[in-house]
């Protein structure tokens, strides 16, 4: 569908609210201001209408395919869309040669634009190198899957992968504002939605445009003409009960913090009641699975090793499975984190020789832990008097490893607490070698050869 067409579609009823809001402008696209605001790079190759094939990831509804529109109206180009789903190589073929008729006879350039790009298999993605890399078409993929497992490294070499984040609550506001001030069959319909919830229906969306604009559409119908929309119908609308934060986004995190601090207080009954809380609201799992990440290493640390592996394993496991059945993962997880032994040592650690870092700046690395690679670099001492400690009994030899103005300095102390008291037990008898409080053991002898039967 090139852009002449796309526009006269505009003007027929019964496209989507999603469809008849889509814009043309960057004066009317709403977020991804790192790649469109002033001075970014997609403005300035925009400006400059010398825009590379591109590859567009990022979460549904966050304007991969308005964003490919917007740059085909901006630059003049023809626009001509397939879907990864429904289209194969003979699409691709037949979309190449009219491209290539349309650049040698009328001088027109061509943007294809392939929704869902990581559906094609490899093959296909291969049809598509010859003709981007002569200029045939300029190509603009879109994806919400992880370019660097689904699209082929020759692919990838070839076009230019651009993240687009999920919107901004106060970005999704604009939209619906925008939806309601100006659709047609908005106003025929007398909907009114009050200010609190305009607010309900961005904040539900989590970053979904498309998803506030369904539902913003399904409002009409079940609204009175020219009667505010109760948040009871805006919630039928959503397809569920808005458990929303308040505007401010104070309410979310308290509840993050309610959450967090839970867990640090051993109480797994607080830890998944919160944790509900948010995910019954419509919170991203992902973000709270982040959290939870965070916490294993900041409260818990080595206290129980095993706490980071189980955060991070039901994070893929999130990943993998979604919404409902992710919430079984994700409770095991809270659970075993708040009735895990805490420690934050590693963060005290880490805080500890940041403060020694800036204080004291790049200081030298030690001759003697230098890598010398070269006769030259030996010849200068690099590497000279280090003591391999696996050749020593214990795989422990007394030895300083922190630039000379931090020797003696201690950063990591470990708690008493599960695991750790383990760990501090066998530090200190390291430490003790160190300081010279027992002899320097001798490297271990090699062993004697086995006798043979001869």
């Amino acid at each position: 569908m090139d852009l002449f067409q796309h526009r006269a579609r505009r003007d027929q009823r019964g496209q989507p609210l999603a469809e008849r809001m889509r814009p043309l402008t960057l004066e009317h696209f709403f977020g991804q201001q790192h790649l469109v605001g002033e001075g970014k790079v997609l403005r300035q190759v925009i400006s400059s209408d010398r825009v590379p094939s591109l590859l567009l990831w990022g979460p549904p509804g966050s304007g991969k395919t308005t964003l490919a529109r917007v740059i085909a109206e901006r630059t003049g180009a023809r626009f001509v869309t397939l879907s990864a789903v429904g289209s194969g190589v003979k699409d691709l073929r037949a979309a190449v040669a009219e491209a290539k008729q349309k650049r040698d006879v009328y001088r027109e350039r061509t943007i294809l634009f392939i929704d869902e790009i990581h559906r094609f298999n490899k093959a296909q993605q291969d049809a598509l190198l010859p003709h981007v890399e002569a200029g045939t078409v300029t190509l603009i993929g879109a994806t919400t899957e992880n370019p660097s497992f689904e699209v082929n490294a020759a692919l990838l070499s070839r076009v230019r992968v651009l993240r687009l984040e999920a919107l901004e609550d106060d970005d999704v506001r604009a939209i619906v504002d925008r939806a309601l001030d100006s659709d047609k069959a908005l106003r025929e319909a007398q909907l009114v939605v009050d200010e609190a919830e305009r607010d309900i229906i961005a904040r539900a969306s989590h970053g979904d445009a498309r998803r506030a604009l369904s539902a913003l559409e399904l409002l009409a119908t079940l609204a009175r003409p020219g009667v505010a929309a109760s948040r009871e119908l805006c919630e039928q609308a959503l397809g569920k009960k808005a458990l929303l934060y308040d505007k401010a986004g104070d309410e979310h995190y308290n509840v993050v913090s309610a959450l967090i601090k839970s867990m640090r207080g051993s109480d797994p009954d607080a830890a998944v009641y919160w944790m509900a809380r948010m995910l019954e609201a419509g919170d991203d799992p992902i973000f709270v699975m982040r959290r939870l990440v965070i916490f294993a290493a900041e409260d818990i640390g080595n206290a129980d090793p095993q706490a980071l592996v189980v955060a991070t394993a039901a994070l893929d496991a999130v990943r993998l499975v979604g919404l409902p059945e992710a919430v079984l993962p994700m409770s095991q997880a809270a659970t075993y984190l708040a009735c895990a032994p805490k420690s934050n040592a590693a963060l005290k650690a880490y805080m500890a020789a940041r403060r020694a870092v800036r204080e004291h700046g790049a200081l030298p690395v030690p001759l003697e832990l230098r890598n010398a690679p070269t006769s030259m670099m030996r010849a200068a001492g690099y590497g000279r008097d280090y003591k391999y400690p696996h050749e020593f009994e214990g795989h422990y030899v007394p030895a300083e490893y922190l630039p000379d103005a931090l020797r003696g300095q201690r950063f990591y102390e470990p708690s008493t607490s599960g695991h750790e008291r383990e760990i501090g037990e066998r530090l200190r008898g390291w430490r003790e070698r160190a300081a010279g409080g027992s002899r320097e053991p001798e490297p271990e002898p090699e062993p004697e050869p086995e006798p043979t039967d001869e």
